[in-house]
């Protein structure tokens, strides 16, 4: 057993290793011509650059940066622009390049007029800040261009270093000499930017990465397209330094990184296999299970399905239709005029909670249905009173007003209360009349198996990210709720939110989104599961909206890799999907209105009930 926990323990510790290795950020971007922008030196450092490159030319004495010796002016002197910076940066930073960065800056100097010209002039310039640029330091000077014979590079300090080419070789100890090795990209290949590198040229590239690195030296290439794709795909090829002269762009793609890419190292979870019973029928419905994934749009469903290693529940559902998710007021919508629109079957405008446009009150569903003795359960996995599960008990004129959304609970005939939120109930004595009512009240997770409706469990502390360790919350909710709701000879009514699948889309993280989607649909194949144990169950799955204008830019289905690249921290205005398993599940096919969604329910539940009369 030991054995087992150590190898357990090793393999889990290498996979981690191994992702570090992989991970990238601004300490692997390269400011080509760095000079030639707006504000030299200062913009790349700002977003911590690891590597910064200015030509200089030696004239009278005087090093000078320019890229043709037309744009050399007395005010642009290697001095100025570069050394003074530096040197007050170091010494602002205590000894450091970077303030809150413990890597080493690179400074690639490429000399334009003879390294016998040149090279003298800048020794003796940077020798005066031996604790910046000498050996040690936090800033790695790099010569480039034209640079001494190799046979020469013993003649300049060891702090000095050069940038050396892949087809010099060079004997060991002119490579202790050499601090970057650097290549044309177009030397192997014409490619734009766009899909992939030929598989021959990609192979080329791979091999002169490999190659250098074996050398124990890092690698850069120059004349690269400029572009996310050409970015990620130098670092997939292990490149060392991205060259760029989009800074803004370069920089804001690498300090996303790490909220970027996922990496999966759970097992995937088990795919639940429907049986597709009543399916394709339009046989009585007598309970439904509406399902709603805050924020999930297909990108979302496709990141958890590659993190999952290709496979989800709900990829097994046949019958797939779009929702058009804008609001009354607006083309964006948000969770509550989204929520409202399946709730109620009324369009609102943004930030209203159960009124229409007007601001007057319209029922949800768990009111119009209970006129046939239908209990509903309402659970998230998030707070409550948030906009997704108080539309349907709630009407506010803003999502805002929590406490006035929990008392509103009181008018309520929802017998089934599960998720967080338990301050705003408990401020406004909203429990203690639910308790006179008979609602037996719960505050942590573990009280769910012994309660028995009518009941309210609110545990804040099972409501968290996943990631900061939320425990199994949503899925046993669910199995709890039908299976006390089941008994209700007239059916009922489930919604069960995926409230942070939008929260991962709101604050840009990959991770985030992956875990919560993967946790959402455990929840839909317990659902699935219950319909087929019944024929009679229709389970409805989609969103309010999408979260984070997510793309995906990479994935291994294989490993459960995703890397994902956010448009925007809110929401976008793009269809979300429909997904419908049971009994009139083809009535969601299609492209309609959310408040559709709504309609469509009441509809068929209307039609079995006036059968069952």
């Amino acid at each position: 057993m030991k054995r087992k926990f150590l190898a357990g323990l090793l393999a889990c510790v290498t996979s981690l290793s191994l992702a570090q290795t992989r991970l990238y950020s601004p300490a692997q971007a390269h400011a080509h011509n760095d000079y030639e922008h707006t504000i030299p030196f200062w913009q790349a450092y700002d977003q911590q650059f690891g590597s910064i490159e200015a030509d200089i030319y030696a004239r009278n004495g005087q090093l000078y940066v320019a890229h043709d010796t037309a744009d050399i002016t007395p005010d642009r002197t290697l001095d100025a622009l570069y050394i003074q910076p530096i040197v007050g940066k170091v010494k602002a930073n205590k000894g450091k390049a970077y303030a809150d960065a413990d890597y080493t800056l690179q400074w690639l100097i490429d000399l334009k007029t003879p390294a016998a010209l040149s090279l003298p002039l800048l020794v003796k310039a940077l020798s005066a800040y031996p604790d910046v640029f000498g050996t040690g330091g936090p800033v790695q000077v790099v010569v480039s261009g034209n640079v001494p014979a190799p046979t020469q590079f013993g003649q300049f300090p060891n702090w000095l270093k050069f940038d050396g080419r892949p087809n010099i070789t060079y004997t060991p100890e002119q490579l202790t000499h050499i601090g970057l090795i650097s290549q044309d990209f177009t030397k192997y290949t014409r490619w734009n930017g766009k899909g992939l590198i030929v598989k021959k040229e990609r192979e080329a590239i791979q091999a002169v990465v490999d190659q250098v690195h074996k050398q124990g030296k890092k690698i850069r290439f120059w004349a690269t397209p400029d572009n996310i794709n050409t970015w990620k795909s130098l670092m997939n090829l292990g490149v060392d330094f991205i060259n760029t002269d989009n800074l803004a762009g370069l920089g804001r793609f690498l300090s996303t990184r790490q909220t970027a890419e996922y990496q999966e190292i759970k097992p995937a979870h088990p795919v639940y296999q429907p049986t597709y019973r009543n399916n394709d029928s339009r046989s009585r419905v007598k309970n439904v299970i509406l399902l709603i994934g805050d924020g999930m749009g297909l990108t979302q469903i496709y990141a958890g399905l590659t993190g999952n290693r290709g496979d989800l529940n709900l990829a097994r559902l046949l019958n797939i239709g779009f929702s058009k998710t804008s609001a009354a007021d607006t083309y964006i919508t948000d969770s509550a005029a989204g929520g409202t629109a399946m709730a109620t079957g009324t369009k609102t405008n943004n930030r209203a909670i159960g009124v229409d446009a007007t601001g007057a009150l319209v029922p949800a569903i768990p009111v119009l249905i209970r006129k046939w003795n239908m209990p509903s359960g309402i659970i998230s996995s998030g707070s409550v009173t948030d906009a997704t599960p108080a539309v349907f008990y709630a009407h506010q004129p803003d999502r805002m007003f929590e406490r006035e959304i929990a008392s509103d609970f009181l008018r309520s005939p929802v017998p089934i209360l599960i998720g967080g939120g338990y301050r705003y109930f408990q401020e406004q004595n909203v429990l203690d009349t639910l308790q006179q009512r008979g609602y037996q009240i719960g505050r942590k997770l573990s009280d769910l198996e012994r309660m028995k409706p009518p009941f309210v469990m609110l545990d804040d502390s099972s409501v968290g990210p996943i990631h900061k360790g939320r425990p199994d919350f949503l899925v046993p909710a669910l199995r709890k709720t039908m299976r006390e709701l089941q008994t209700n000879s007239a059916g009922f009514f489930i919604m069960a939110e995926g409230a942070q699948i939008d929260y991962g889309g709101h604050v840009n993280d990959t991770r985030y989104v992956v875990q919560e989607m993967q946790d959402f649909d455990r929840a839909i194949g317990e659902a699935i599961k219950f319909a087929d144990s019944n024929g009679e169950t229709l389970v409805i799955v989609t969103a309010d909206h999408e979260t984070g204008g997510l793309s995906l830019l990479d994935g291994d289905v294989k490993r459960g890799y995703v890397d994902g690249n956010f448009s925007t921290n809110d929401h976008s205005g793009v269809m979300v999907p429909v997904f419908a398993y049971g009994p009139h599940s083809l009535d969601f096919r299609g492209v309609y209105e959310n408040t559709e969604i709504q309609r469509k329910i009441m509809a068929i539940l209307a039609k079995y009930h006036a059968n069952a009369k």
